[in-house]
């Protein structure tokens, strides 16, 4: 559950593995392409749908290219992507985003389930430590303000059914890595999602970003980000918290410094007095800029949930 680039790294990793995939993924997303079309066509936003099938689509990496490709030129067509452009024409086509979804997902082989948190019309607001408050996900980081709470308009819109019981059904929850304000908390302030979340039997695993996001999460340690999750969806949310403990390189920290970003520090102590138990190991990857090693990550995901279900 998730939604940006965090999600589609894990499952990119998660593929490789034999196991029954569902993501769930935010339509909170009012920015670029996304906005516009949600705008023009009264649809759900379709970008992190979009890389969220790319990353589990079983394709030649030219046609994943042509899927992602954004146009550079043309009157009302530059900024938009090919593959936000086919969900949209596939909705019109069959009326109903959850179907041009699923069929997008057989026309390009899937490997799983991919569905959106709701298909109702929603729009992030935050609260801001001196009251202000901000409307549109777009919007939120660029106001560099301490963020106090998020939450959606209207509140707690309807979740897909197929979600709630994709949960239900699971023996994993994986939440995570992904904007905290803006890519995971949208999900959780959908309706019964959270309370889904908390009665099913499922292992309940969060994976935290490894590094800090300017607007949102600056200065955090991992505590922070999980203390933030619970503020706003109650204690005691998560069982597992899979931290990354590797310190970049020098030249790479000065890369995200000139960005004012810096490594989330895996305070363990702090993590485990919220009563959720740390997984601490090296998980980067660099690839012009760092990601998390999905494959790791996906190994240690199997392992919890072979060891929870004995």
């Amino acid at each position: 559950m998730g939604g940006g680039t965090g999600l589609s790294v894990i499952l990119r990793g998660l593929k490789k593995f034999p196991v029954d995939i569902t993501a769930i993924v935010t339509v909170a997303d009012d920015g670029g392409s996304s906005g516009r079309l949600r705008t023009d066509l009264q649809m759900p936003p379709p970008g992190d749908i979009r890389n969220v099938l790319i990353s589990l689509a079983d394709t030649e990496p030219l046609l994943e290219s042509v899927f992602q490709y954004r146009f550079q030129t043309g009157d009302g067509l530059a900024g938009h992507t090919l593959g936000n452009l086919m969900l949209a024409a596939m909705k019109e086509i069959t009326g109903d985003f959850t179907t041009a979804v699923k069929e997008l997902s057989r026309v390009f082989s899937v490997r799983g389930r991919v569905l959106p948190a709701s298909v109702q019309d929603v729009t992030l607001c935050a609260e801001m430590t001196d009251g202000t408050v901000v409307k549109g996900e777009s919007q939120i980081p660029n106001i560099e303000k301490t963020i106090r709470r998020v939450y959606l308009e209207p509140a707690s819109p309807l979740a897909l059914d197929e979600a709630i019981e994709a949960i239900l059904e699971a023996d994993g929850v994986v939440i995570g890595p992904g904007s905290l304000y803006t890519s995971i908390l949208p999900n959780l302030l959908v309706k019964d999602m959270a309370t889904t979340i908390r009665k099913s039997s499922a292992l309940k695993i969060y994976i935290c970003n490894i590094m800090t996001q300017l607007g949102e999460t600056d200065g955090f340690h991992a505590s922070d980000h999980i203390r933030a999750i619970y503020d706003h969806v109650g204690e005691s949310f998560f069982d597992i918290a899979i931290l990354n403990n590797e310190v970049p390189p020098t030249v790479i920290q000065q890369q995200y410094a000139n960005q004012n970003q810096t490594m989330v520090l895996p305070d363990l102590e702090l993590v485990y007095q919220l009563g959720c138990q740390p997984l601490a190991d090296n998980l980067l990857l660099y690839r012009s800029v760092l990601r998390h090693d999905a494959e790791r990550i996906s190994r240690h995901i199997l392992r919890l949930i072979h060891e929870r279900m004995g």
